[in-house]
């Protein structure tokens, strides 16, 4: 049986505002692009009575059997939509976890997606849906792989004609918890987001925007402050923000020669911290 290979992207958040809450989830807003970083899913169907879920790679340490894949192949074999067809799934993972950049959430949604476009399963779009936000809030978006603006209202408009940001990705040695940052939000902002247009996606928009979890995550990681004012002084970046709920900072550059100086000196001065060039796609 064929063996197929899934590239799983990594999202930034370019901006992320928390307008409010419902019985179990915030309600979030956010302009969203994906960079050219992803996780390596391998799948292939085995003849076997059990699937088989794995993970390697720099980044797969501690992952548990709770992770974000197992999840969804228990939810669609209690809904008997994999008709007793077993896998064996592999994943080569790339994006560090506890980051802010969705790697596990964007693995759940790819395999979804994958199992839908081989008509492995065959559901509709409202319960493709359905299944995403059962598994975590914002595996939603990776129903498509692109800019995008996630409204107050869970609504996503997809924009595919947006320039090309450069982007320096940095994470310290530590990692925050989505749940814990998320438990600690107190004040809530007016939907700024509502009526998505591309030129949200400008320059001078986003360098007046934020992400509100970032004084939450400063507040109970200092360290990210420093790094934050550290970056902010690299080359002349338009803006650094933190990604999700941290702790991965991205700063955005306007040429590749300024993302080059600016990756060179922070490797110099953080030597055990991750960083990485990369690019919008």
């Amino acid at each position: 049986m064929a063996l197929d290979i899934i590239k799983s992207y990594a999202k930034i958040n370019l901006a992320l505002n928390i307008t409010g809450k419902n019985k179990l989830l915030h309600k979030v807003e956010s302009i969203i692009a994906f960079v050219d970083l992803y996780d390596l899913i391998k799948i292939k169907q085995v003849n076997s009575n059990n699937h088989n879920i794995s993970f390697k790679g720099k980044f797969s340490k501690g992952i548990g059997s709770n992770n974000t894949v197992s999840k969804l192949i228990k939810l669609l074999e209690k809904k008997k939509l994999l008709k007793n067809k077993k896998f064996n799934i592999e994943i080569n993972k790339k994006i560090p976890q506890k980051a802010g950049l969705g790697g596990g959430s964007m693995n759940a949604g790819n395999l979804l997606k994958f199992f839908v476009k081989k008509r492995i399963i065959k559901i509709s779009q409202k319960q493709i849906i359905s299944i995403l936000k059962s598994i975590g809030s914002d595996v939603i978006l990776s129903l498509n792989s692109t800019n995008s603006i996630l409204t107050s209202k869970n609504r996503i408009k997809y924009f595919l004609k947006c320039k090309k940001f450069h982007v320096l990705i940095v994470k310290p040695n530590f990692g925050c918890s989505t749940k814990d940052i998320y438990s600690k939000v107190r004040k809530f902002s007016k939907p700024k987001f509502n009526k998505p247009n591309i030129k949200m996606f400008k320059w001078d928009y986003l360098t007046d925007m934020n992400n509100s979890l970032e004084p939450i995550s400063f507040k109970k990681f200092p360290q990210l402050r420093k790094i934050k004012s550290y970056t902010q002084n690299l080359a002349k970046p338009s803006f650094v923000r933190m990604t999700g709920s941290g702790s991965a900072l991205v700063a955005y550059f306007r040429s590749k020669e300024k993302l080059k100086i600016a990756k060179k000196k922070f490797i110099k001065r953080y030597k055990n911290y991750w960083c990485i060039s990369s690019k919008t796609i």
